[in-house]
């Protein structure tokens, strides 16, 4: 098959992913990112150079292994770390999945050039797309990232024909009250291929990760996000929130 040798870098793989896209899905953690997420989960997969090195065919055999569960009614997901930091593997990666039949979803910040990330969305059927905060001072701030840049990558989500599953951690303190709630509500309706909003509430499960590290966790002190955080986004998206879990 062409492309089967090519390699990336992976972290892990989960066999049986269910809070990943629709269905039973078999979810592979690529690893790098370019961002720094104050809330960030997986600190871990952040090194470009970590995780293990592994190519196409051989991810491949282990997507095979799960069909029966996850080929009819569920698929495959890259998440990392950031898949689209390495691009080319995975583009032939989802082109390699979209071959066998697999469904396959993309999670992402879009922390990538416009180009890269359009030959990966050509063979990606469902974006999950983790939008970090609805102001450019929040993204540069907490993420290093850009809005004004992710905002583009969603243009071209829509541009594409591709359908999106908006993913937005809230962190009280942080992008949570009734204005950022407004603000994640109308972003989202200016997109109509935008299907849902999931909201994902900040906890602090990741701490000992950071202390494994010796990186200091940046919200430490930060409290949980409870139902009282999450009430106000709910009420202002509507039908467009998936439901809580």
């Amino acid at each position: 098959m062409e492309n089967s040798a090519l390699s990336g870098r992976v972290h892990a793989f989960q066999s049986m992913g269910a809070v990943d896209g629709p269905g039973l899905r078999y979810v592979v953690f690529f690893q790098g990112c370019p961002l720094r997420c104050a809330y960030c989960h997986n600190p871990d997969t952040w090194a470009f150079g970590g995780g293990q090195e592994a190519t196409v065919e051989q991810v491949l055999q282990k997507v095979r292994r799960c069909a029966p569960y996850i080929k009819k009614r569920g698929g495959v997901t890259l998440t990392g770390g950031e898949p689209l930091a390495q691009s080319a593997f995975a583009a032939a990666l989802l082109a390699a999945l979209k071959t066998e039949g697999y469904h396959t979803a993309l999670d992402t910040s879009g922390a990538a050039s416009l180009p890269e990330a359009a030959k990966v969305l050509a063979h990606t059927d469902l974006v999950l797309a983790d939008l970090k905060f609805t102001t450019e001072e929040g993204y540069r701030r907490f993420t290093g990232g850009s809005l004004a840049h992710t905002l583009e990558f969603l243009d071209l989500c829509r541009e594409m024909g591709r359908p999106v599953w908006l993913r937005h951690v809230v962190v009280p303190g942080l992008n949570d009250g009734p204005e950022a709630a407004a603000r994640l509500a109308a972003l989202a309706r200016g997109y109509d291929n935008v299907e849902r909003v999931e909201l994902l509430p900040f906890r602090t499960l990741c701490i000992e990760k950071y202390t494994a590290l010796g990186i200091p966790f940046p919200l430490k002190g930060t409290p949980p996000a409870g139902e009282e955080h999450l009430a106000p986004f709910r009420a202002a998206l509507g039908l467009l929130a998936a439901p809580a879990e």
